[in-house]
């Protein structure tokens, strides 16, 4: 009975590296492959210029500007929403039914694919903004919603109940409660859930390729919001399929690599400089 006990541990430890070991090494061979592949092409007139068929260049910099103005404007739409929701929620909401409700509502809607949201986005904002990167902010801030408001609530509830009971002892008001105890001491999940969205939108192409469009137009963010461009993935999706530049392609690709890894890191480094600022 022992040995076949003994067996049983060995073999059920045996298949646990093996899917350890095999995860590390898809990693290592996607990250390898993108790297090898992409980091020769990457140049500084390649990040600094627009492209110019004029000239045969490829410039990929209003690509990157679309991208950062893209993230900022779902930012801002999607942080007031999902952070006031969450608050509500956990703090004001009385009947429970309703909450659980709206919970499986949010979970239901980050399990639905992108391009279904692409294909509401376009009817929704697309036939009445154009196709523009405001129409795929608002499309993006609508898939990060639920993100985020899960992610607050999360971060709410790990608030003990023992510092609200002793800030309403004190006198204080709900908001004032909420304000001044319960959010300083769930600041971190609040970050790291907005930087993993951020991480979210900076990889989404298949909802920008119906509600953003394909451009590749310099432009300041107040006319950038409002005209059709290409984001990152979007421009990696144009240049490997339909242009079958997959120098470019796989330059862009690393770019991506490298802004997710550093986004990840930043997610985790800022939730343990939050962590220890609590604890301390």
């Amino acid at each position: 009975m022992k040995k076949k006990r003994k067996l049983y541990v060995f073999l059920v430890r045996a298949a646990m590296y093996a899917c350890t070991a095999l995860t590390v090494f898809l990693l290592f061979f996607l990250l390898g492959y993108v790297f090898i592949k992409g980091i020769p092409h990457i140049t500084w007139e390649l990040l600094s210029t627009k492209p110019s068929y004029l000239a045969d260049r490829i410039g990929i910099l209003p690509d990157i500007l679309n991208t950062i103005y893209i993230i900022l404007a779902t930012l801002v739409i999607v942080l007031p929403l999902g952070v006031g929701a969450a608050i509500y929620l956990t703090e004001y909401a009385k009947n429970r039914k309703t909450v659980a409700v709206i919970e499986y509502a949010a979970e239901t809607l980050s399990g639905i694919p992108s391009v279904i949201y692409g294909l509401v986005g376009m009817l929704l904002f697309s036939n009445n903004f154009g196709t523009s990167l405001l129409a795929g902010a608002l499309t993006l801030a609508i898939m990060n919603l639920p993100t985020v408001m899960r992610t607050t609530q999360e971060s709410l509830k790990t608030v003990p109940q023992s510092y609200r009971e002793g800030a309403f002892g004190l006198g204080a008001g709900k908001w004032r409660v909420i304000r001044t105890v319960v959010l300083p001491g769930c600041v971190d999940g609040i970050i790291t859930g907005c930087i993993l969205s951020v991480g979210r939108i900076l990889g989404e192409s298949a909802a920008l390729l119906f509600t953003a469009g394909f451009a590749h137009v310099l432009n300041g963010i107040l006319t950038g919001l409002t005209s059709p461009g290409a984001t990152l993935t979007v421009a990696l999706y144009v240049y490997a399929k339909e242009e079958g530049e997959f120098g470019v392609a796989f330059a862009i690709a690393a770019i991506l690599m490298i802004l997710t890894l550093l986004i990840n890191l930043s997610a985790t480094l800022v939730g343990k400089y939050f962590a220890k600022r609590r604890n301390a």
